[in-house]
């Protein structure tokens, strides 16, 4: 199949994908080693000697980090794919093979077309990429993570609320992962005409006697108002609310860490909250955000089109101002739709409708 006068696949779209894949993976060396870096250095106390004269060994450093360059590239992925776009177009301005196939009669915009499909393909694979990794890496990361923070065997998440799919509030000082308990327990909702409160000392997740999988609880107590009568309890199981172990887990990441839940995570949290504005706007957003590839690569390659030799610095300095502005614009209207000063669907699709638009107005009229 011929498109804009070349077969599709061809030799050329071959070799500037070439030179664009090899470009991908030196700007992926480059940004994702220069994260990891960064992170290193603001976590030095990873390092340090613990209060018990022990510390954490550098197999266990390296072993978290390497189940965090996954989330980190999604943090950087438009700036590689950028990146890497600027670098292929200016080899090809360099050694004058754009020219030549401008002067063959081929459109500037044909001839870059697999730095466009590879920038979508990126975006795809980040969407893929978000789900896998949150899925078979988030919790052994999450553990080191703890283990390398709180200088700690096990893990323990402390200061917890959350939600059931009824609307109940579930409050928890402290959760220790492994052994599945609670500490410090509270409990608010409605069932009916009544309002129910618990609380308990501890709750360990374990077997009813009817086979079901409830709280088992200590010092529970259980208090019912209904009108102007008020009646208390003991009780031994939470069977007022329902809620897992991974739910307490799922909440407390979408307090601390929520830029890194997944699509199914969100979805998970806004059905027991749907009207937090800043779960819906996050869903969005990860929508939007892979997006960022292409809409950066249409913006910024126009600005090397039609460059002169020598002075593609220029261009290079507009490509830059230009994912400055997006990502600020990008940031600002984030921020609205967590507040609700715009909506969560706006929020996030106003940046890559507007600077994808622009970024297509530039590449038609970009001089070639």
């Amino acid at each position: 199949m011929r498109v804009g006068g070349l077969e599709l696949g061809g030799r050329l779209d071959r070799y500037v994908g070439a030179l664009f894949v090899g470009a991908y993976a030196t700007s992926l060396l480059l940004l994702v080693g220069l994260a990891v870096i960064i992170d290193i250095a603001t976590n030095l106390r990873y390092f340090e000697t613990w209060d018990d004269g022990t510390s954490a060994s550098l197999g266990t450093i390296l072993r978290f980090y390497a189940l965090s360059v996954p989330f980190l590239y999604l943090q950087v992925a438009p700036f590689v794919t950028t990146a890497a776009a600027l670098f292929t177009l200016s080899k090809l301005l360099r050694y004058n093979e754009l020219v030549a196939g401008l002067g063959a009669g081929i459109r500037a915009q044909r001839l870059l077309l697999p730095i466009y499909a590879g920038a979508l393909a990126v975006a795809l694979g980040m969407f893929a990429l978000r789900e896998g990794a949150t899925r078979t890496l988030g919790l052994q990361r999450d553990a080191l993570k703890d283990y390398l923070d709180g200088h700690r065997r096990e893990r323990v998440v402390e200061d917890v609320t959350l939600r059931d799919l009824a609307g109940n509030i579930v409050v928890i000082d402290s959760y220790t992962v492994a052994s599945a308990t609670i500490r410090g327990l509270q409990v608010a909702g409605l069932k009916g005409a009544s309002l129910f409160f618990v609380v308990a000392e501890r709750a360990t997740y374990d077997r009813a006697p009817d086979g079901t999988i409830h709280w088992r609880l200590e010092g529970g107590h259980l208090r019912v108002t209904t009108g102007d009568t008020a009646v208390s309890r003991s009780i031994e199981w939470l069977e007022v609310v329902e809620f897992a172990p991974s739910d307490v887990l799922l909440a407390k990441k979408g307090d601390v860490a929520p830029m890194e839940l997944s699509f199914a995570e969100l979805a998970r949290l806004a059905a027991r909250d749907p009207t937090n504005l800043e779960y819906q706007t996050l869903f969005q957003y990860h929508l939007t955000f892979p997006l960022g590839n292409l809409v950066l690569v249409l913006l910024t390659l126009p600005f090397l089109l039609g460059r002169e030799r020598g002075k593609a610095s220029e261009g290079l300095i507009g490509a830059s101002l230009a994912c400055i502005v997006y990502f600020a614009a990008d940031f600002v209207c984030r921020s609205l739709g967590m507040e609700g000063a715009l909506s969560p669907l706006w929020s996030a699709w106003l940046p890559v409708l507007v600077f994808g638009s622009l970024g297509v107005a530039l590449s038609e009229g970009a001089r070639s």
